[in-house]
């Protein structure tokens, strides 16, 4: 019962079509037989994003007019759920991909430069990178030094210190914030989105990390210059509160609840492989198990209901921009990989030595290691730092039944 809850996609049911779900499935098996690899080595997981690209899974989002399917978020939530399970940098290199394909498909507005790239993206299953970190400020995704320069015959350059490019060195295009002009100020951002002839990149830092190795998070300089018409229209504040951060906290949260379920179905074996072994004794971190699943159910519960919220208000601006949605897609980070982080630690304890080892059938420590990336990835205490004032400013429920 256990190993069929935990297959299940983020609401605990099984959302995802029966043939997406198959060539999910299939990249997965791919994406499990590399992960080890990925992670000892730090190296990119070329093998799985091969397989991506052979199920075309990458233009999944994107409208059928332009060659894609135009499936639900819910459903690109699942495929990160299943890959988070399998290898978590192959699940975090798709979501970011995906929260890019969502920021131009829902902000392309009438540019044919931008449709021009997506139907090139679903037909040649292009893997798209994101650069939005940049100089001193670090994760203030909000603010951008480098400005949008204009050039002749309507074209533009972009050259940019990005602290960090994911993947950068493997993608065969990037999405990436800018200053809109050299006079504007640094929250006057625009989103514009490169192809691979468009722009060089030049490595400034390697990434050696902790956990989520394969990402490949290296810093480097881009010197671009593009089209004007691949400038998304919409002013990047628009998009960051509309699309960037609801698709990217979800889409990471799934990866993350993913890894969280890898996780428990890990200690799921480790626990029955030691009854099996001890005349049906439960080992002593068995209570640990037990945790570990109400803590992940806990999170793929919670992950459903923002989920099923941003569908329902995804094509209304104004609801999207209110204070209580606003509010609660932020919450959702933070919520989510607190809970991934504690679900994974469970599943260690569950398994005691045998899981604390690297070496052994139930080593927890990649998915430990890949799991402590989530309150780093925009820190956690930013963001909550963020949520003071308004919270301030919102009243205290006098009942339980108050919303």
């Amino acid at each position: 019962m256990e190993a069929q809850l935990l297959d299940q996609g983020c609401d605990g049911a099984t959302t995802i079509s029966g043939d997406l779900r198959a060539r999910a499935q299939r990249v997965a098996q791919v994406a499990a037989t590399h992960a080890a690899s990925v992670d000892s080595a730090g190296r990119f997981p070329q093998e799985s994003v091969a397989a991506l690209k052979a199920e075309r899974l990458l233009g999944i989002f994107v409208p059928k007019s332009l060659g894609g399917e135009a499936v639900g978020l819910d459903e690109v939530a699942d495929v990160c759920f299943l890959l988070g399970q399998s290898c978590s940098s192959t699940g975090m290199i798709y979501a970011m991909h995906q929260v890019k394909v969502g920021c131009i498909t829902r902000h392309r507005g009438d540019r044919a430069a931008l449709e021009r790239i997506l139907r090139s993206l679903c037909a040649e299953q292009l893997l798209l990178a994101s650069s939005t970190t940049e100089g001193q400020r670090g994760g203030d995704i909000r603010s951008s030094e480098a400005p949008i320069e204009p050039q002749a015959g309507g074209r533009i350059s972009l050259e940019r210190r990005a602290s960090v490019i994911s993947y950068g060195a493997h993608a065969d295009g990037l999405v990436t914030t800018a200053r809109r002009a050299a006079d504007a100020a640094p929250s006057d951002q625009v989103l514009v989105a490169f192809l691979r002839g468009d722009y060089e990149l030049t490595r400034l830092q390697g990434w050696d990390a902790l956990g989520m190795r394969g990402t490949c998070s290296e810093g480097y300089t881009l010197k671009a210059q593009a089209d004007a018409g691949q400038v998304l229209p919409a002013p990047y504040e628009v998009i960051h509160s509309r699309t960037m951060v609801p698709f990217a906290h979800l889409l990471w949260g799934s990866v993350w609840a993913g890894i969280a379920a890898g996780a428990t179905q890990r200690a799921q074996a480790f626990i029955r492989n030691a009854m099996r072994h001890g005349n049906g004794q439960l080992p002593p971190g068995a209570p640990q198990f037990t945790r570990a699943v109400t803590t992940l159910r806990t999170l793929r519960s919670m992950l459903a209901t923002s989920l099923r919220r941003y569908t329902q208000l995804m094509d209304d601006p104004e609801a999207l921009a209110a204070l209580e949605f606003q509010t609660l897609i932020t919450l959702t980070k933070v919520e989510a990989s607190e809970l991934a982080a504690a679900t994974v630690m469970s599943a260690m304890r569950a398994c005691g030595l045998s899981g604390y080892r690297n070496d052994g059938d139930y080593s927890i420590g990649r998915y430990l290691r890949d799991v402590l990336s989530s309150p780093i990835m925009i820190n956690n205490d930013r963001i909550l730092a963020n949520l003071v004032s308004p919270a301030l400013m919102s009243p205290i429920p006098k009942f339980l039944s108050e919303s």
